[in-house]
């Protein structure tokens, strides 16, 4: 048996009484360290939206102690230069990090795990799972609360028609069938799988709809397709439900519309929670609390469609 240096003993004791009596030291000493008063903000681009949407957010932690910092980080499309600022991000060493649109969360979330992210200005996709270290507020309205104010504005309307792309939407379409039914509505979908499909699914859709729900789908309700869908809607007398009021205001009859300074602040409350201790997967994603509606008026009355006064009224903008 070889005979063990005095350094090789103390060595060996050292590290035991390292890991049996304090087990977090390793731990701390692997983790990075964040400064606690840290918050970059890692946003696609800037403009009304995000600048609402910090507002609320800012507003709500005002209060914070210590102070928070706030950094901005605005990411470029171009992938090398997207590296480049998830670099910096970590350099500031973030509590916290808030990721303001898709190719924001995706970039920030692809790159870094050890810290937690709450995003916003992000539509619900299906396909893609959310890391541990993420949650947020989704721009997606409810179903129920979509088919609810449907009911309202069109409460002679039964049938629903709406295309879609089954590799983005079908779990989308299963729960809408299921949560129609609750309102006394049925869906009449049609899958297409590429743009050509799409004029005999409208054509489907002429004869057995009653309004044409537009939902976020990258293949069918597009820049693109928007002229075709609404002069559909238009010739046949089928209303178009939009996703925004930009949609309202080139012809939809009407869309929910959100409150950004609002999603803010519910931005905020979920990083009041992580920063006093939370973990960001026990925090379910949520969606805006906050719902109002655009109307165009000169569509309904294309349509020979009677909005009431009431409805009006309570439209958050008429065109």
């Amino acid at each position: 048996m070889s005979k063990l240096s005095g350094e090789s003993i103390v060595g060996g004791v050292l590290t035991l009484l390292l890991l049996v009596m304090h087990p977090a030291w390793i731990e701390a000493a692997d983790s990075p360290s964040h400064e606690q008063n840290h918050i970059a903000v890692v946003i696609n681009q800037q403009s009304v939206p995000y600048d609402d949407i910090m507002t609320g957010f800012r507003a709500r932690l005002s209060d914070h102690k210590p102070a928070l910092k706030f950094e901005t980080f605005r990411l470029s499309l171009n992938a090398q230069e997207q590296t480049a600022t998830i670099a910096e991000v970590k350099e500031f060493r973030p509590r916290l990090i808030v990721a303001l649109g898709s190719v924001a969360l995706h970039a920030v979330s692809r790159e870094i795990q050890d810290i937690p992210i709450v995003f916003g200005l992000v539509l619900r996709d299906s396909t893609r799972a959310l890391p541990d270290n993420v949650t947020g507020v989704f721009l997606d309205f409810p179903l129920e609360s979509q088919f609810s104010w449907l009911r309202r504005i069109l409460p002679e309307a039964r049938r629903i028609g709406v295309i879609y792309n089954p590799a983005q939407n079908q779990d989308l379409i299963v729960a809408a069938k299921q949560a129609a039914t609750r309102f006394g509505l049925r869906l009449e979908e049609h899958a297409v799988t590429s743009p050509r499909e799409l004029p005999a699914a409208l054509d489907a859709l002429a004869n057995n709809a009653d309004v044409f729900w537009g939902i976020t789908d990258q293949l069918v309700v597009t820049p693109q397709t928007a002229k075709s869908l609404l002069l559909f809607s238009f010739r046949n007398r089928i209303p178009f439900i939009g996703l925004s009021e930009a949609w309202v205001k080139a012809g939809a009859l009407y869309a929910l519309d959100r409150d950004y300074p609002d999603i803010g602040r519910q931005c905020a409350e979920l990083a009041e929670k992580i920063l006093s201790g939370a973990r960001a997967n026990d925090l379910p994603p949520e969606t805006p609390r906050q719902e109002a509606y655009v109307i165009n008026r000169h569509t309904a009355e294309q349509m020979k469609l009677e909005l009431p006064a009431k409805l009006l009224q309570g439209a958050a903008k008429v065109y």
